[in-house]
């Protein structure tokens, strides 16, 4: 199904209900706000979060506070990630791994992430609010949005779990594979993380066919 597209002319400054109101007044009540996180890292898998809000409009009250989760402290992510799984109706996390980036690419693996948070919704959503992305494997009604994490409250509160429980299983890898520092870059390409690299070499879970990690093979002959 065709995809509405909003350019990002003149963001707010925090996100609202205005495109879930306009959604719920056309009759669709189970409206899923979709985002993603991880996209850009060298290692751990690509999460996205997908969240049925309850078709409300005083919610835009309850939501203050909630906004595009790389504005937000690591403590209030944490504390809105609680509260937004307490207030929904239903949400979902998917993850795409590295070895699928690897094999299918990363928007097609994100696109994947996607569709695995969508199926775990009950109810199944009527219609989808997407960061950016749209999602032609879904046949359901989407609206993509450009920049939908800084003006629509479903789609931050998506950005919020899935930055949350992507972070929380790079903590998780950090003791897998200790010397990394994935508890502290999360799996992006900093200078901590590429100096570890440099010295270590790729973990299991680095994306090979991203960048720094592709030279490294071919520098070492093409071993994996």
């Amino acid at each position: 199904m065709p995809a509405r597209n909003h350019s990002h002319d003149n963001l707010p400054s925090d996100p609202d209900l205005s495109f879930e109101i306009a959604l719920w007044q056309e009759g669709w009540q189970a409206v899923a706000g979709i985002d993603e996180a991880g996209r850009g890292a060298l290692a751990g898998p690509v999460a996205a979060a997908a969240i049925i809000l309850p078709a409300d409009p005083y919610l835009n009250q309850m939501l203050s506070g909630v906004r595009d989760s790389k504005q937000m402290t690591p403590l209030a992510r944490m504390h809105w990630a609680i509260r937004l799984k307490e207030i929904a109706l239903a949400w979902g996390i998917g993850y795409a791994s590295s070895d699928e980036i690897d094999a299918i690419g990363i928007v097609p693996a994100t696109r994947l992430a996607a569709l695995r948070a969508v199926q775990q919704l009950k109810p199944q959503p009527e219609h989808l609010l997407i960061d950016y992305l749209s999602l032609p494997e879904i046949s359901l009604p989407q609206t993509s949005l450009v920049k939908g994490d800084a003006r629509c409250y479903s789609i931050a509160a998506a950005s919020i779990l899935a930055k949350t429980s992507r972070d929380q299983l790079c903590n998780d890898l950090d003791s897998q594979y200790p010397g990394y520092g994935f508890s502290q870059h999360k799996g992006y390409g900093t200078r901590l993380h590429l100096a570890a690299l440099a010295q270590l070499g790729p973990a299991p879970v680095h994306r090979q066919s991203f960048a720094p990690i592709a030279f490294y093979y071919r520098r070492e002959g093409g071993e994996r």
